[in-house]
């Protein structure tokens, strides 16, 4: 399944034309990467985590679209109708803890919806199962760390962003202003992103990646003279 699903995106995002480096391929390669680690270390069902990591933005948004907070609704719509396209889930799978004794093919499309739709920050749902903490968490690990930072200024660049403020690049002296600045969203968001960690997996990773965005700013620091 997991083969069909990779050659599917491949030629979506190719079809879509050119895709921000920030929601492409490797994206979801990396998500779906993190949500099989948290997935085990949860105890989650991968019947609902694997194709949900796989298809959370199966409809992409753009951050400065008005309608950035329906992206996950619409992701959702769609994904389940491209799964049931293709016959997913099979009429026979294996019995997991997070359904019941059949694994009750509505039941499993109802909750890899809810895991695509819950993912978002910017559509503000809670998530309502372990399986949706897991693609949550996941996909928000691929916002903070090494990758974070690439995957923030590449979006930034897309809109054309500074890269940080020449009077205060740091928001020592003023609040900060990620519509204005890209270093701003490390202290507008992503540096809050551990707390909102859904599973401890998860949460002991984003701690860790925090740590190397902080260490990024420190150099960066030292570089301009501050």
């Amino acid at each position: 399944m997991e083969a069909t699903l990779r050659a599917h995106l491949t030629a979506r995002l190719s079809v879509a034309g050119a895709c921000d480096p920030a929601h492409d391929l490797l994206h979801l390669e990396r998500v779906v990467a993190s949500a099989k680690r948290i997935c085990v270390a949860e105890g989650a069902d991968p019947a609902v985590v694997i194709p949900a990591a796989w298809l959370h933005d199966y409809v992409v948004v753009t951050k400065d679209d008005p309608l950035r907070n329906q992206a996950s609704k619409l992701a959702a719509q769609a994904a389940r109708a491209y799964l049931l396209s293709i016959g997913y889930p099979p009429t026979t799978t294996a019995n997991t803890h997070a359904l019941d004794s059949t694994h009750d093919a509505k039941a499993l499309l109802v909750a890899i919806a809810h895991a695509i739709e819950a993912h978002s920050f910017s559509a503000n749902i809670a998530p309502q199962t372990l399986e949706a903490k897991v693609v949550q968490d996941a996909d928000r690990l691929d916002g903070i760390g090494a990758i974070g930072i690439a995957r923030c200024f590449a979006c930034s660049g897309t809109m054309n962003r500074p890269f940080y403020s020449a009077l205060d690049p740091f928001c020592d002296t003023r609040e900060p202003d990620d519509g204005l600045f890209t270093v701003d969203h490390f202290y507008r968001k992503l540096f809050k992103t551990a707390a909102t960690m859904q599973t401890a997996a998860g949460r002991a990773e984003a701690e860790r990646r925090v740590e190397v965005m902080r260490g990024y700013l420190a150099e960066l620091g030292a570089e301009l003279g501050e």
